[in-house]
């Protein structure tokens, strides 16, 4: 399994777990694309599966960067160390 983070918005996300991640994926009419990870997070007192970060195809790599760091203090994912 997977531990997906979407992230929909600057300050909005979704968290689901998959079975498979692709590359490019639609969810809820929008289409995400793969842009960080999949990576196992370094061992902590909690087992982890592998987390990987999606967000809407249409933003920049900027963009992506702003929203992940933005949300980082929100999302428990996007604190752990790989």
């Amino acid at each position: 399994m997977y531990q997906v983070i979407l992230l929909t918005g600057q300050n909005t996300y979704e968290r689901a777990r998959w079975e498979q991640v692709d590359d490019v994926v639609e969810h809820n009419g929008t289409s995400y694309s793969l842009r960080a990870g999949p990576r196992q997070p370094l061992p902590t007192d909690h087992e982890w599966d592998p987390v990987a970060v999606y967000a809407p195809e249409e933003i920049t790599e900027e963009e992506f960067q702003d929203w992940y760091a933005a949300q980082r203090s929100q999302v428990e994912e996007l604190q752990l160390h790989y």
